[in-house]
């Protein structure tokens, strides 16, 4: 197959990183791939937080990004623009990865591929319309979602009866411990981000909580930006800024329990990557995390924007005796074994051929020409 991605922009996200994962083992089943983004350009709040951490005032820039170093052919535009039929070669299929990018996908010519929309989540604020992104999930492209309930919501609420779901893997390889005890000193693991959609402010709450029975606690935080003084961490925390994808195995494997106090999830990769380093979870009910959580085996679900409920279970864990806290630590891994990128990047293969089968079915409807405002 020839594959084009169309990516928002290439930079350290987790949704980023799937695509290039995608991308690379598609490409050495000897698929012809091409990726497209847009440049990145900091937000106000980027450029101020990125002063007070002492990493200067950023202009626009080329970030890091986790398609550097793949093998596989990547064009950047010009500026911020939705893609025309003159960015995009001749395909079998054509991939938007964020809703930001389907519009332009959606008006592109037959001859570019088969239109396909890759959902890694639902990017709804509680409270607040966002009728672009609703748009987008009722345009006639052939859905890939990463969890169950986001085909759920495809479904239920936008009348989509064909839509295919292919969970993200783990690279076992890189990340794995073998059977391990708790930590000397109380270990809880922490993803930041400075998106409200990540309720880093709840799991804050809730590790002040912990400290408060347990004086000794430590934690151990890593992100891709620095945290926003709103969203400042203990001091008991250690924050690495964007550590290496070889050091990530160290920090999950240093960590008794890791925690994700979200709002809403496509999938929460973080946690998946925790259970293979052996490490039991806790997580918020924010959507993806109920396929990898088995509430009470390998961790503990809570409801969202419950702060005592997060505090109350990773304190269970904490307290867990040495057996019982190696069965959940036990249980995490086994699951982890489950999510494999080998089985994902079958299904991810398939679902893109049944896109094409369908086109050529006439199963998706001419696009419509939808006014989403910009890429």
């Amino acid at each position: 197959m020839r594959i084009t991605f169309v990516l928002p922009f290439a930079g350290l996200q987790g949704g980023v990183r799937v695509i290039a994962i995608y991308a690379e083992r598609l490409r050495k089943r000897g698929h012809k791939i091409y990726l497209i983004s847009t440049p990145t350009n900091p937000t106000l709040r980027e450029k101020v937080i990125s002063l007070l951490w002492g990493g200067g005032w950023p202009g626009r820039r080329k970030e890091p990004s986790h398609v550097d170093g793949i093998d596989v052919e990547h064009r950047v535009l010009e500026q911020i623009r939705p893609v025309t039929n003159a960015d995009v070669p001749d395909a079998d299929v054509v991939v938007a990865t964020y809703y930001r990018t389907a519009n332009g996908v959606n008006r592109l010519s037959p001859s570019k591929g088969a239109k396909v929309i890759f959902l890694q989540g639902y990017e709804k604020t509680e409270g607040k319309a966002n009728p672009d992104l609703e748009e987008t999930w009722r345009m006639p492209m052939h859905k890939i979602a990463v969890s169950r309930w986001l085909v759920d919501l495809a479904r239920d609420r936008f009348g989509d009866k064909v839509v295919s779901c292919v969970p993200n893997g783990v690279d076992l390889n890189q990340f794995q411990a073998g059977p391990r005890g708790k930590r000397p000193v109380p270990t809880v693991g922490l993803l930041h981000h400075n998106s409200p959609l990540k309720g880093c402010d709840a799991s804050i709450k809730a590790l002040r909580l912990v400290a408060e029975e347990v004086p000794s606690l430590r934690v151990v935080s890593f992100g891709a930006d620095y945290p926003a003084l709103q969203l400042r961490l203990p001091p008991f925390a250690e924050f690495h800024y964007r550590p290496q994808q070889e050091k990530l195995r160290e920090l999950y494997a240093q960590c008794d329990v890791w925690l994700n106090g979200s709002i809403l999830e496509g999938f929460c990769l973080p946690l998946l990557e925790a259970m293979a380093c052996r490490c039991p979870v806790v997580s918020t009910r924010a959507g993806g995390p109920m396929d990898v959580i088995d509430d009470g085996v390998n961790g503990y679900l809570v409801d969202v924007n419950d702060v005592n409920g997060l505090a109350d279970r990773v304190l269970r864990i904490l307290r867990l005796p040495p057996d019982e806290w190696r069965q959940f630590s036990d249980a995490a891994y086994n699951t982890a074994t489950k999510f494999t990128w080998e089985d994902s990047t079958d299904r991810f293969e398939k679902a893109l051929q049944l896109a094409i089968d369908r086109n050529m079915r006439g199963e998706l409807p001419a696009s419509p020409r939808f006014s989403i405002s910009s890429l």
